[in-house]
């Protein structure tokens, strides 16, 4: 029989990583030029774009499988916080369209990793 908890943390990786894995996904399809302007416009180095590959694909990746999860869970943070930051950060109080936070996307990858960091991985995982 399955470990309910267990079962529970592999749903909330595969949502998590699967999710955010098609941001991934588009950035490598389409490049990361519109997160070049950003870091520019904030007067950071343009270079630090190709860090959204590690944050929404290795990152992901590392979650679905669950291997070494804290640390991609961790990664996710951070890619998330960037984002809010350079791309969001007038949105922070904002509502949406549909009466929703502005953010909502964004804020469930980010908090869901941070209950990741706090849950684990579950039994279901590659041997780290």
């Amino acid at each position: 029989m399955l470990e309910n908890a267990d079962l529970g943390k592999l749903f909330i990786r595969l949502t998590l990583g699967g999710l955010l894995l098609f941001h991934g996904i588009a950035k490598l399809l389409n490049g990361v030029g519109f997160i070049e302007a950003e870091l520019a416009s904030h007067g950071l180095p343009t270079i630090l774009a190709y860090g959204v590959y590690v944050g929404e694909i290795i990152a992901p990746l590392m979650v679905i499988l669950g291997y070494q999860t804290r640390i991609g869970a961790l990664l996710i943070i951070f890619n998330m916080l960037f984002a809010i930051i350079l791309v969001h950060g007038n949105e922070l109080l904002s509502l949406g369209r549909s009466g929703g936070w502005a953010l909502e996307l964004q804020g469930f990858f980010l908090f869901t990793a941070v209950a990741l960091i706090f849950l684990g991985p579950g039994r279901y995982k590659l041997k780290s």
